[in-house]
C-alpha cells in the first residue's frame, strides 16, 4: 500500500480561489475535493490521495467520536474506477485540541456546508479565540487498506461493499488503538 508516490491532500475548492492562502497550498500540493481533481492526480500525476472524508462535518462534532462517513460513498466510487486501495487513518486527540463552539439549532454548520467553508469559531490554548491548540498528544493511526479492484463502471452494489469494508476497517483501526491512546471507554461513532 506504501509506495514511492507523493501523496497531495485534498481540501475544499474555495480555499484554492483565496488570496495568498490559495497560492500556498497550491505549491505544497494540495488539490481541491472534487472527483475529476481526484481521478486525475491518482491517474495521470501518479500521486496517492489523502482525504478527511467527515469534512466539515467532522468540524462541528465537538468532544464525541464520530466518523461522519456512512453517507460518504463517492470515495469509493473514485476507488472502484481506479483500482486505488482506500486506506483508513484515525487520528486520537484531534477533537481535544480547540473547544468549537457550536449552536444548538445547526445553523452554523447548516451554513458551512451550503458555503462549502467552516464557519467554525473555536478557543485553543489558554481560552483563546482562534488560539493555537492546547497541548494533547495526538496519535495517527493506520489501518488495514480495503483493496479495491479495478471496475470501470461499478454498481451501487459494488459500492456499498467496499464502502461497508471501509467503515468496518474504520471502527476495527479505532477499537486496536484506544486502549493504548487512554480511551479505552470510547466508541467509534458512525454517522451521515
Amino acid at each position: 500500500m506504501f509506495n514511492d508516490r507523493l501523496t497531495r491532500w485534498t481540501c475544499a475548492p474555495i480555499v484554492l480561489k483565496l488570496p495568498l492562502i490559495s497560492s500556498y497550498m497550491k505549491k505544497v500540493g494540495y488539490v481541491a475535493a472534487k472527483t475529476k481533481n481526484i481521478v486525475d492526480t491518482l491517474t495521470k500525476k501518479e500521486s496517492n490521495i489523502g482525504i478527511i472524508l467527515d469534512g466539515i462535518a467532522g468540524m462541528f462534532q465537538g468532544h464525541d467520536e464520530i466518523a461522519h462517513i456512512q453517507h460518504r460513498k463517492g470515495i469509493v466510487k473514485i476507488a472502484l474506477r481506479t483500482g486505488t486501495p482506500l486506506v483508513p487513518v484515525y487520528g486520537f486527540g484531534h477533537t481535544a485540541l480547540w473547544k468549537v463552539v457550536t449552536d444548538p439549532f445547526g445553523i452554523l454548520e447548516m451554513l458551512s456546508v451550503k458555503l462549502d467553508v467552516s464557519i467554525c469559531p473555536f478557543f485553543g490554548r489558554w481560552g483563546w479565540f482562534l488560539g493555537p491548540p492546547k497541548r494533547v498528544a495526538v496519535a495517527v493511526c493506520v489501518g488495514e487498506p480495503v483493496r479495491c479492484p479495478l471496475i470501470e463502471n461499478p454498481t451501487q452494489q459494488d459500492i456499498d461493499k467496499y464502502h461497508a469494508q471501509l467503515v468496518k476497517h474504520y471502527i476495527e483501526l479505532f477499537d486496536q488503538h484506544k486502549e493504548a491512546y487512554g480511551w479505552s471507554d470510547k466508541h467509534l461513532k458512525i454517522a451521515g
